[in-house]
C-alpha cells in the first residue's frame, strides 16, 4: 500500500470525522496551541525587536539570546517541562514559545535596522516623537519582513505542536503518536498530511495578511 493509499483510507474512513478523536477536534485542539505559541512569543519577540531596531542599542545581545533558543531541543525541553510542571498545557506552551521567539525577534529588529535613514532623518527633523517615528515611519516600510519572520515561526510551531501528543495532550499529533503505537501506518501518515495541510494553509494566511496589511508601494518595493 503506498501513501495516496493510506491518505486515501485515513480521510474516507467516517470514523476518523466523528467524537473526540475526530480530524476537526484533532485540528481545533492544534490550531489552539499553535495560535496561542505564536501570540505569547509575538508579544515577547515584537516590541523587543521593535525598541533595539529603534534604537539600535541591544543588536549583539539579542542576536545571543536568539542563538541561544535556537540552540535548545525543543523535545528535550518539552520532557523536563514535563517533569518539572506535570501534565498541562504549560510544558506544551514553553518549548513552542521558545522555539518562535528566536525568528521573530532577529527578523524584526533587522527589519527596523534596514529601513532607509532618510525618511527617518525627516520626521526627526519635522519634530516628530521617537515612538511616532517608529509606529508610522519605521514599521509600515519593515513590515514585509516583520510578517515574515512571524510566517517562519508560526509553520515552525504548526510543525512542532505534534509533541503535544507526546505528553498525552491532543492535536494532529496524537494521530502520529497513536499510529506509531499501533503500527497503525495509516495513522501516522494521515497525521503527518494533516500537519502539511496546516502548514500550508499558514502561508495562505500570512499571503492575505500582507495583501491587505503592507501598502501597495512597499510590497512593490520589497517584491
Amino acid at each position: 500500500m503506498n501513501v495516496l493509499h493510506y491518505i486515501q483510507a485515513f480521510f474516507s474512513d467516517g470514523a476518523h470525522w466523528q467524537g473526540y478523536d475526530g480530524i476537526p477536534q484533532r485540528v481545533w485542539e492544534h490550531v489552539q496551541y499553535s495560535a496561542a505559541a505564536l501570540a505569547i512569543a509575538a508579544a515577547i519577540g515584537l516590541p523587543i525587536g521593535l525598541i533595539t531596531g529603534h534604537t539600535g542599542r541591544g543588536g549583539n545581545t539579542l542576536a545571543l539570546v536568539a542563538a541561544a533558543g535556537r540552540a535548545l531541543p525543543t523535545f528535550g525541553l518539552l520532557v523536563l517541562m514535563f517533569v518539572w510542571l506535570g501534565l498541562s498545557v504549560l510544558p506544551v506552551m514553553i518549548p513552542l514559545v521558545v522555539l518562535a521567539v528566536p525568528p521573530i525577534l532577529v527578523t524584526t529588529y533587522e527589519a527596523v535596522r534596514g529601513v532607509d535613514p532618510a525618511p527617518v532623518d525627516a520626521a526627526q527633523g519635522m519634530g516628530m516623537h521617537p515612538a511616532k517615528i517608529l509606529l508610522q515611519v519605521e514599521l509600515p516600510v519593515a513590515l514585509p519582513l516583520i510578517l515574515s519572520g512571524l510566517r517562519s515561526a508560526a509553520i515552525q510551531i504548526v510543525s512542532t505542536a505534534t509533541i503535544a501528543a507526546y505528553v498525552s495532550l491532543g492535536g494532529v499529533g496524537r494521530y502520529i503518536v497513536d499510529g506509531l503505537y499501533q503500527r497503525n501506518y495509516e495513522k501516522v501518515i494521515g497525521g503527518a498530511t494533516l500537519t502539511a495541510v496546516l502548514a500550508l494553509l499558514v502561508l495562505a494566511v500570512f499571503w492575505a495578511v500582507s495583501r491587505v496589511w503592507v501598502s501597495p508601494g512597499v510590497r512593490r518595493r520589497t517584491a
